[in-house]
């Protein structure tokens, strides 16, 4: 995984990724991204996006769905076996498919094309705002795990197992779970879980978290229609069950 436990404050110390076949797009998205002090790589099809991605060890990835060579699905894929950045998939289809599978093999988020670059740099420094303690909390190395019957959730380690067994999380998924975890049975509501996972600024599908919170019952081994550790909140949202 990333050497990095979470993203740099400072936006001269953050690096991006563009990966991007279109030339011309990808360099007004670096110029844009350069602007505010970020250090930005590119790529241009798939395997180089890899090879940069281990390289660089960015902390963001802007990844483009159709990429010569190896797609944007794939070569997701293959970083999130080594990288635990925040990675943007861009699509050129409003296709909620696309976005989904995108979001299916690791990515964090999504942004369809055409796109606002101001839009774009919002996005990347909403999740280099992350991870952020939740409210009511002081310091997470305070925190004892949180135990959920056979789930335990370390929120100082960002490590969490389910029968003594570790389950490997993205940070979104990490990032959900331990908002939910930090205060047992209140409901929150999609827009609630954005605003602190996501960015109070953050503009764009709110069943977006939908899709999160499949992927994480799913590693949980968490049955939606008989949950241990995930309720769903009909007209509401979802909430963290007894375990």
């Amino acid at each position: 995984m990333s050497r990095n436990a979470g993203p740099n404050p400072s936006n001269t110390a953050s690096t991006v990724l563009v990966v991007e076949d279109e030339r011309d797009l990808a360099r007004m998205v670096q110029a844009y991204l350069e602007r505010p002090g970020y250090t930005v790589g590119l790529a241009h099809n798939g395997p180089d996006a890899v090879a940069a991605a281990r390289d660089l060890e960015p902390d963001v990835i802007i990844l483009d769905l159709g990429l010569p060579g190896l797609d944007g699905i794939e070569a997701c894929r293959q970083v999130r076996t080594f990288s635990d950045c925040y990675i943007l998939m861009l699509t050129a289809r409003d296709d909620e498919v696309d976005k989904l599978v995108g979001l299916s093999v690791g990515a964090d988020d999504y942004i369809t094309k055409p796109f606002s670059p101001r839009e774009l740099v919002a996005r990347v420094q909403a999740v280099l705002r992350r991870p952020r303690l939740t409210a009511g909390r002081t310091t997470a190395e305070e925190e004892p795990p949180r135990v959920f019957g056979d789930l335990h959730i370390d929120v100082a380690g960002r490590r969490v197992a389910v029968g003594g067994k570790p389950v490997d999380l993205t940070r979104t998924e990490f990032d959900l779970l331990a908002v939910l975890s930090s205060r047992p049975k209140l409901a929150y509501s999609r827009r609630q879980l954005i605003d602190e996972v996501w960015d109070t600024a953050w503009v764009g599908d709110e069943h977006v978290v939908d899709v999160h919170v499949a992927h994480l019952r799913r590693k949980l081994g968490d049955n939606p229609e008989q949950p241990k550790y995930i309720d769903t909140v009909r007209g509401v949202g979802y909430r963290m069950g007894a375990g």
